[in-house]
């Protein structure tokens, strides 16, 4: 088919509340170096795969206080056709409080979006 895929994680920046200056940055250095070591291992295992079945993948890491605005912005930047993620399922009141990246990505996403949960 001559398909081409984007893998990208987007890793929100850390929210770290503390009135200790040394507790503050352990925290941050340790939450980054924790968050990076998870998009590389994501991004390898999703371009190994890819690359297996014959597949062209670039992968892609940012980092965005709004995930959904980063995904919708990566995907019209790389000229995308559409959106493949998944969803946590989340509900109720636990929706509510922690916000929806695919509902706020169905909502704004110029690109089409496909939901696998």
């Amino acid at each position: 088919m001559g398909a081409k895929a984007t893998v990208l994680t987007v890793v929100e920046p850390a929210h770290i509340f503390s009135t200790n200056i040394d507790q503050l940055e352990s925290a941050r250095e340790e939450y980054d170096r924790h968050s990076q070591q998870v998009a590389d291992r994501i991004l390898a295992n999703a371009g190994a795969r890819a690359r297996t079945h014959g597949l062209d993948c670039d992968t892609t890491q940012v980092t965005n206080h709004e995930p959904a605005k980063a995904i919708v912005d990566t995907a019209a930047q790389r000229g995308c056709d559409l959106i493949a993620m998944a969803s946590h399922g989340r509900e109720g009141f636990t929706a509510f409080m922690v916000g929806s990246v695919t509902m706020k990505m169905l909502a704004h996403s110029e690109t089409p979006v496909l939901v696998y949960r």
